[in-house]
């Protein structure tokens, strides 16, 4: 469901948005999922979609070059390990295009992009922690309860988007649990 979150986001930061380029690891046990969820928030939202997958650095450099060619006026991310990677890379692409970013994880609005939205890692990380002592305690890992995030936040970088010539929303501003000046 975080995914139509972004675009939703997106949406509203750029209330012209027509085309949003996908970025994504096709390997990432969730992509599917998120693409199919962004599939629907863009038909609601009447956006077009283009979908790049990269695992490397090769794919990375073509997804650059096809974001362009398809016109895409916003790039959102998915969220993983090999995505997260590319954030500079994407930050710096989106500024020398003004075509501004938005993934998951709080790292990428951090990494120089538009903004981010999604679980909080570092707290998600602190509750790996009593997983971890509860297996280290005996107990199966089966039985233990799968426990979805309980902390999100929205992160928007306003250096961003003063690079980018965007003003973003007081309605986005004011839900904001990170500013980056």
């Amino acid at each position: 469901e975080l995914a139509g979150k972004r675009m939703e986001l997106l949406k509203e930061a750029l209330p012209g948005l027509k085309r949003v380029a996908i970025v994504a690891n096709p390997e990432h046990a969730g992509e599917q999922s998120e693409q199919r969820v962004s599939q629907s928030a863009a038909k609601t939202l009447g956006l077009t979609l283009e979908h790049f997958k990269i695992r490397n650095d090769q794919e990375m450099d073509d997804a650059f070059a096809g974001i362009l060619k398809s016109r895409s006026e916003a790039v959102m991310v998915f969220p993983d390990a090999v995505t997260m990677r590319y954030r500079e890379r994407i930050a710096a692409f989106g500024v020398k295009n003004h075509i501004p970013a938005i993934s998951g994880w709080g790292q990428f609005a951090e990494g120089g992009n538009l903004m981010s939205y999604g679980p909080n890692l570092r707290d998600s990380y602190r509750r790996l922690a009593t997983y971890a002592d509860k297996v280290l305690k005996g107990a199966r890992p089966a039985d233990i309860p799968v426990e979805l995030p309980m902390t999100f936040e929205l992160v928007v970088n306003l250096k961003t988007a003063r690079l980018l010539g965007i003003k973003i929303p007081q309605a986005i501003m004011l839900r904001a649990t990170k500013v980056i000046e």
